[in-house]
């Protein structure tokens, strides 16, 4: 097995579509920026989802709640992870798995990654056990069915989430 050893790039990139960001995200951006020089937010456009938020919202919602954190950078982009990730100097792909369903789902998007770029390893971080069942998804049901998101996201995203799910909850 005589591969050939690179040193271990300490750019990662943290992509997801963060919609919105949760403190879920939030652990985990808190623990990859201990973990890695450098790490980028990199917030997807969303594909085939269809966000609450617009890319701009989700960026902007982001950077107000890391701005204390030096090394963390966020960005959006469109289009293949891997080539956002190679556009950046990074070799790492950080993400966070909850539950085995996450594993299970988590586990083929980083075979496919490396299908495609075997220069890219993908790292899984178990979050906090406080937050590992928060999920984007769930926060947003809870709020617009008029209940408080405020322990699953920041105060200011929560309000964000109550002005745009109100509407809805009216018609």
């Amino acid at each position: 097995m005589a591969e050939e050893h690179k040193k271990v790039s300490t750019v990662a990139v943290y992509p997801g579509t963060f919609d919105p960001v949760t403190y879920g995200h939030l652990n985990l951006i808190c623990r990859g920026a201990k973990l890695f020089a450098k790490l980028i937010v990199g917030v997807a456009r969303g594909g085939m989802k269809e966000t609450l938020f617009t890319l701009e919202e989700r960026v902007e919602m982001i950077q107000h709640a890391i701005k204390d954190i030096p090394n963390v950078k966020v960005e959006s982009f469109d289009g293949l992870t891997v080539d956002f990730v190679r556009r950046k100097g990074g070799n790492i792909l950080l993400r966070g798995i909850r539950t085995v369903t996450d594993f299970e789902y988590e586990y083929q998007i980083a075979l496919s990654n490396r299908s495609m770029a075997k220069d890219i390893e993908t790292i899984f971080v178990i979050p906090g056990e406080e937050f590992s069942f928060i999920s984007s998804s769930i926060v947003k049901d809870i709020v617009s069915a008029g209940g408080d998101g405020s322990a699953f996201v920041p105060q200011e995203v929560n309000e964000k989430m109550r002005a745009k799910l109100a509407p809805r909850r009216n018609r």
